[in-house]
């Protein structure tokens, strides 16, 4: 079998084919733009491959109400010409095979989830840290819904004490995202995070602000897995803040031994590193033929 995956990012689209495996036999990559230009481009890659599915795990946020005359399609996104986008409808008229779809960070969870990180659990969370921060959620062995879809990179935190930066979401300003995400990282300090040394008091903040968010849905969620990915986490010495943090935070109240005596094990980067995207749209894909990967 022969499944058509694409990571559909704000930044970049990454297209590819893969097996009921997870193994990703090809792939390819170009900017987004406006979507019938980025979209003919997935499609063109797609003429020649036979695909018996596609999955598609999109930036959003996006309508996921299979009830709704409006599924499939991207709502209230700041990329350009993408509001309102029927994006599952316009690969269908190509392409009228199973087509699976959800966000990117719920795409990656769930490649984690089947070939990653927390392969053979039931439950784990993935946060995405880079341009954006975006939270998917797999839970009892299903991806998390509700009435739209996880967002947790924009819930409240509380401020560091030594942070004067205002933030830079839009919607709510000093949320996670608005704190925490490359761009805020970038604008704070004037410096790209990959510019910032490795022991440059940035690192603390934004460990402190990830630990807060963590210790949450921890709490609300219990996951059995907590997976880091997207670009500000290649700082690997992020890690062992964060899990401090999180440690502190929590205080001995959540008397697991995964947490109290193997963190090192609970929180981790992705397995499948950056094919994480990929690999999740490839699992949806083969979701929506019917089959189990």
């Amino acid at each position: 079998m022969q499944i058509g995956a694409i990571e559909a990012g704000g930044t970049k689209f990454i297209c590819g084919v893969g097996n009921e495996k997870g193994e990703i036999l090809d792939r390819i990559s170009f900017p987004t733009e406006v979507p019938e230009r980025t979209l003919e481009q997935a499609l063109e890659y797609f003429r020649d491959k036979s695909v018996e599915a596609i999955g598609i795990g999109s930036f959003g946020p996006i309508n996921l109400d299979h009830f709704s005359p409006g599924y499939g399609h991207v709502t209230t996104t700041p990329k350009p010409g993408w509001t309102g986008f029927d994006f599952i409808g316009y690969i269908k008229r190509a392409y009228p095979v199973p087509i699976g779809f959800d966000t990117d960070v719920n795409a990656a969870v769930f490649g984690e989830a089947k070939w990653g990180a927390a392969k053979g659990l039931d439950s784990c969370v993935y946060y995405t840290i880079g341009t954006g921060v975006g939270v998917g959620v797999y839970t009892e062995g299903k991806l998390v819904h509700g009435l739209v879809h996880p967002e947790g990179g924009h819930v409240m935190i509380r401020r560091h004490s030594e942070d004067s930066f205002g933030g830079l979401c839009p919607y709510h300003g000093d949320c996670l995202e608005g704190m925490a995400s490359g761009p805020a990282i970038e604008k704070r300090w004037g410096l790209k995070g990959s510019e910032l040394p490795g022991d440059h008091k940035a690192w603390e903040m934004e460990a402190y602000y990830l630990a807060q968010a963590i210790s949450g849905v921890i709490l609300l969620l219990s996951p059995k897995k907590v997976i880091l990915g997207g670009g500000v986490m290649h700082q690997k010495q992020l890690f062992p803040i964060i899990r401090k943090g999180v440690a502190h935070n929590l205080n001995g109240y959540v008397a697991s031994p995964a947490i109290l005596d193997d963190i090192e094990n609970y929180i981790v980067p992705p397995t499948l590193g950056d094919n994480a995207g990929l690999c999740g749209a490839l699992a949806l894909g083969i979701e929506a033929t019917g089959q189990r990967c």
